[in-house]
């Protein structure tokens, strides 16, 4: 990546690129769009209609980013509760991606409101039977409790010692709240779909829905995580040990073959095999899914492929695209009919744009923090901003004089 230039502002660095200048391009048209959004409705943005009511903010922004998001939480998991230490390695790093996804979460779910500056009434207006309120409540507490989490981080580069030592004492009991409230809302995104067993196609209504989401957004955790650190070392250098990454992705996948398992076994008890093969569009759909989001990496992971980089990546891609295959199928395959709804240009300019956001701030933060082993970096920037510091005081303590 060829790079332009290197700006250091107050002690922070950010690089220039042509991806970077595209991708602010992007966040720009992506304002534009948000503020036609706030001022005018959903008319002139969205395709949404009484009819078709979730969309692409929905489906994709929300369902899929939430999933995505999991890799924090799975990682804690295995690191803090079930101690596999060799993970700590790949932890920041999976908090960070964590944190991003669910802020750009809450801004889906924010943009797709429809009288958005009722935004503040779910704090207020508590809805003990809606499962939609216990969503947004665990996904507003889960992202609180990252960003204080992840402001460990964040206190070791702004020299704010004393209060870095007092996040680092409370920082377990983060953790273990933090491990509550992702079990919650990945399965209860899951639950909103069980009062529509009329509307939904039968492949995909379940009885077990809360616990297939809360399943695939635990192995989905591990493949992304991977994805991230590929992504990562094409950037920065930075590599994570093979062996770790693939029994990472092992254990993932081991509850990947436990959600295959009880899918063929709703199949089974519900005598929905002829739904499988009767060539429709939604029985293509979920074959697709199932085949190349499932069944095929679990191949991959179990055989030697694994053990070659090219094959740990092509398990977890699959795997990512798998689980974002399933949650579109959920809410649009499943409940619509083919061509009563596509995305709209500013719907697709909207999701473009968080993601760009998404991946700028996350550049920055790399280039700046210890996230990915770049201590010594770090250190340096420090000691430099303790210089700037020491330098613009003896000047006015000079002036004072």
């Amino acid at each position: 990546m060829k790079v332009y230039k290197c700006f250091r502002i107050l002690g922070w660095d950010f690089t220039i690129t042509p991806t970077r200048f595209v991708l602010t391009g992007l966040v720009l048209l992506m304002v534009a769009a948000v503020l036609l959004r706030l001022l005018t409705g959903f008319q002139y943005v969205t395709n949404l209609t009484d009819e078709t009511p979730w969309g692409m903010w929905i489906a994709f922004d929300v369902m899929c980013g939430v999933a995505l998001a999991g890799g924090g939480y799975s990682t804690a998991l295995l690191v803090s509760m079930l101690r596999y230490k060799e993970f700590a390695v790949v932890g920041r790093g999976a908090l960070l991606t964590s944190l991003l996804g669910y802020i750009l979460v809450m801004a889906g779910l924010f943009l797709d409101i429809g009288q958005w500056f009722n935004f503040w009434r779910p704090f207020v207006s508590w809805g003990y039977t809606s499962v939609l309120f216990e969503v947004f409540w665990c996904i507003s507490i889960y992202t609180t409790i990252l960003s204080f989490e992840f402001f460990e981080i964040i206190t070791e580069r702004v020299l704010v010692k004393k209060l870095h030592k007092y996040i680092v004492k409370i920082l377990p009991i983060l953790i273990v709240i933090g491990l509550v409230f992702p079990v919650l809302h990945q399965s209860s995104l899951g639950g909103l779909f069980l009062i529509m067993k009329e509307k939904m196609f039968p492949l995909w209504w379940s009885e077990f829905l809360p616990i297939y989401f809360l399943m695939s957004s635990f192995f989905i955790g591990s493949a992304m995580v991977t994805v991230e650190t590929t992504l990562a070392k094409s950037a920065y250098g930075h590599e994570i040990p093979h062996n770790i990454m693939m029994k990472l992705n092992r254990i993932g996948a081991s509850i990947m073959g436990a959600y295959l398992l009880l899918k063929l076994y709703d199949l089974f008890e519900k005598h929905e095999w002829g739904y499988v093969f009767q060539g429709s569009l939604q029985s293509n759909m979920y074959c697709l899914e199932m085949f190349f989001g499932i069944i095929v990496p679990i191949i991959v992971i179990i055989s030697p492929l694994s053990k070659k980089r090219w094959g740990l990546l092509t398990y977890a891609w699959l795997t990512v695209l798998g689980v974002i295959l399933n949650r579109l199928n959920c809410v649009f395959t499943s409940m619509y009919e083919s061509g009563s709804y596509f995305p709209g240009i500013g719907e697709i300019i909207v999701s473009a744009g968080l993601i760009s956001m998404g991946v700028l701030i996350y550049c920055f933060l790399v280039e700046n923090f210890n996230i990915i082993g770049n201590e010594r970096a770090v250190q340096i920037k420090i000691d430099k901003d303790k210089d700037i510091k020491n330098l613009i005081w003896a000047l006015l303590r000079t002036k004072k004089r």
